[in-house]
């Protein structure tokens, strides 16, 4: 067969990232095989994301550029997949007619023969939704797997319509894969070498919640801790509402369950928080977080804040501010909310100015950049336990992470990857460690 290069670039969060994993496996079947320059791509492929505006937009730029390309080579396959190809279906096939295929996060099962399909001409749009729980067989593990860290999706979609949020419009509702799939993965990506597992989906601590006769998401830690081959377990994403106590026990009785957790507060406000429709107070979220420090008190917490929500006064925004000194954050996504099509929020009246929202964003983030560099600094001098993932950038140096998952490079040689080894971290910096074996 011959080879034919696949580029393909990931927008979002880790769930496109493994959809991405999976796609590679998917089209190797074809041929294809993966390459780090765009214009060496016979199949150029946008994974996409559209949880918020600026994503999407760049998704659209993209696109445009790609017209070029397409006039000087012709035979250059173009598509679109995730959360955008989701959204947007077939408008996608009218509005750039250079683009061949477009399929949503429903349908990737359906990729090779989309893409057979566009090698002899035939564009194509794949966008309905699979509502039970057939969908979560339609695409294959990831074949030959080489990497230390794997992510292992464990359910899809979401529940939960956050006012602001286009994610149960674009994944569609939740369900939970089933228990013994999930750790038969979890075996096999151990069998190839894979140390650390990476639990994902969207509410990923919602797992087994919606009757689907599954066991409750800490039993699934528990079991798949059991495996003797992994050394690390985390997961992504968490909603705070769904921390149950049995969960939260986890991280005080499982060693292998990294004391690190995302768990993303939105705001710090009660009034904020109920017109997003999140589901929990300010007072139970911070009681989540006591309750985790007492069974851990060394977790690290990262979250997600949304600044500038449709009204949100000084005040409102303040008590954020304050949210974030009581919990001091490891690290902290922020954004400008932007409003998307279809959500409840999109239709609230928003006076806040651009002006406001970017003093108010470019604030938050520089107290987050005081807590990040306080949490780094605090590593100095201290020992860790560093699973080694791969060469870093520097030569003579390899990379890792440490338990709360900040990086790490230390010199070493390339026999180490895979290997959990005793460090002494000798700097902190704005956005990684620096380490010396011992």
């Amino acid at each position: 067969m011959q080879s034919k290069n696949l580029y393909i670039a990931t927008f979002g969060c880790q769930m496109n990232v493994n959809d991405s994993e999976r796609i590679v496996t998917m089209l190797q079947e074809l041929g294809y095989r993966t390459t780090e320059h765009l214009r060496e791509g016979d199949l150029v492929l946008f994974n996409t994301c559209t949880v918020r505006g600026g994503a999407e937009d760049k998704v659209h730029q993209h696109l445009a550029n790609l017209k070029s390309l397409k006039k000087k080579r012709p035979g250059t396959l173009i598509g679109i997949a995730g959360c955008v190809a989701q959204q947007e279906g077939d408008r996608l096939l009218a509005d750039y007619p250079w683009l061949d295929l477009v399929v949503g996060t429903h349908n990737l099962h359906l990729l090779p023969e989309m893409v057979r399909e566009a090698e002899a001409g035939r564009r194509r749009s794949e966008t309905d939704f699979l509502e039970n729980d057939t969908r979560l067989d339609l695409f294959p593990a990831i074949a030959g797997y080489r990497k230390v860290s794997a992510f292992v999706t464990v359910m899809q979609g979401c529940d939960n319509f956050c006012s602001y949020c286009i994610v149960p419009y674009v994944r569609g509702r939740e369900i939970s894969r089933r228990f013994d799939e999930i750790l038969r993965e979890v075996r096999e990506l151990a069998s190839q070498g894979v140390r650390e597992v990476v639990l994902l989906g969207q509410n990923v601590n919602s797992y087994g919640m919606k009757g689907e006769g599954e066991p409750p998401f800490s039993e699934l830690v528990r079991e798949v801790a059991r495996v003797p081959e992994v050394a690390r377990i985390r997961f992504v994403t968490s909603h705070p509402k769904d921390m149950s106590p049995e969960l939260i026990a986890c991280f005080g009785d499982i060693p292998k369950l990294c004391g690190a957790l995302h768990l993303p507060a939105q705001s710090g406000n009660n009034r904020i928080l109920a017109a997003m429709n999140r589901g929990y107070s300010r007072e139970r979220y911070l009681e989540t977080v006591r309750a985790l420090r007492a069974v851990r008190p060394d977790i690290k917490f990262t979250g997600d804040m949304i600044v500038g929500f449709p009204a949100e006064t000084e005040a409102e925004f303040e008590e954020t501010l304050s949210l974030m000194e009581e919990v001091r954050y490891f690290d902290l996504f922020s954004f400008v909310y932007s409003p998307r099509p279809g959500t409840k929020a999109a239709e609230l009246a928003d006076d806040l100015s651009k002006e406001v929202k970017l003093e108010r964003l470019d604030r938050l983030q520089k107290l987050q950049s005081i807590h990040s560099r306080v949490h780094n600094e605090s590593y100095t001098g201290t020992i860790q336990q560093v699973l080694v993932e791969g060469p870093a950038k520097r030569e003579g140096q390899v990379m890792g992470r440490c338990d709360s998952g900040r990086i790490v490079n230390l010199a070493g040689s390339p026999e180490l990857i895979g290997c959990l080894v005793n460090v002494r971290i000798v700097e902190g910096y704005a956005n990684s460690l620096l380490g010396e074996l011992l």
